[in-house]
């Protein structure tokens, strides 16, 4: 007996009907950021959201040479696109395993979005993650968010309560890689043939990121 669907897995499936039947290719693209132009528009993406978060009184991260991370070309980076224009960025690599997790998974390090812009970019880079973890023969995509402060506490108390309903996984607070203090998500990988009439996948197969099990 098959198992019932997952909820990300019913609303991949009815988003994907829901755009194909307005558009004759996909709306969104994830691609890997190959040029000195894109890469640039990655890092003042990164600028504009650190502002942002400066101006709320939100938690941004301690490192400043993000944005430059971006620009460096030996930084195999990607972004989510929408008719050209850039969306999200974020440095996706396979990792043998975190300090806090065991075993292989798509790591999803560096992940900025634009700052006031409408739609749920979250969940699409959800469903594509999960989708690209599958195809990767990785169980787990895990990823990093800052948490300055506990995590019943507000604002980020609404934001894992949003990441959870999309699948996420929360799996306690702690160091992260960079050294600030992060919550760690865990999502499971699920093969989603449908996505493509939503989201066209062009990046280049995630990289065998370093070991940081001992930076903890």
């Amino acid at each position: 007996m098959s198992s019932p669907p997952t909820p990300l897995a019913r609303e991949d499936r009815l988003a994907a009907t829901s755009f194909a039947s307005k558009y004759a290719g996909a709306v969104y693209a994830v691609r890997t950021l190959r040029t000195d132009a894109e890469r640039a528009e990655a890092a003042a993406l990164v600028q504009d959201r650190q502002r942002w978060l400066t101006l709320r009184g939100l938690p941004a991260p301690a490192q400043a040479d993000v944005p430059a991370l971006f620009r460096d070309p030996q930084t195999r980076s990607a972004g989510l696109f929408e008719d050209g224009k850039l969306l999200a960025c974020m440095v996706p690599a396979r990792d043998p395993g975190l300090s806090w997790g065991e075993g292989p998974c798509l790591r999803l390090g560096r992940f900025h979005t634009l700052p006031d812009q409408p739609g749920d970019i979250t969940r699409l880079i959800t469903l594509w993650a999960s989708d690209l973890a599958a195809r990767q023969n990785l169980p787990l995509v895990r990823a990093e968010i800052l948490a300055r402060h506990a995590l019943q506490a507000e604002p980020i108390a609404a934001l894992l309560r949003r990441l959870t309903d999309m699948g996420w996984d929360v799996r306690g607070s702690g160091p992260g890689r960079e050294g600030d203090r992060v919550a760690r998500l865990q999502l499971a990988a699920e093969h989603r043939p449908r996505l493509s009439t939503l989201i066209s996948c062009q990046t280049h197969a995630p990289h065998l990121a370093a070991d940081d099990r001992s930076t903890a």
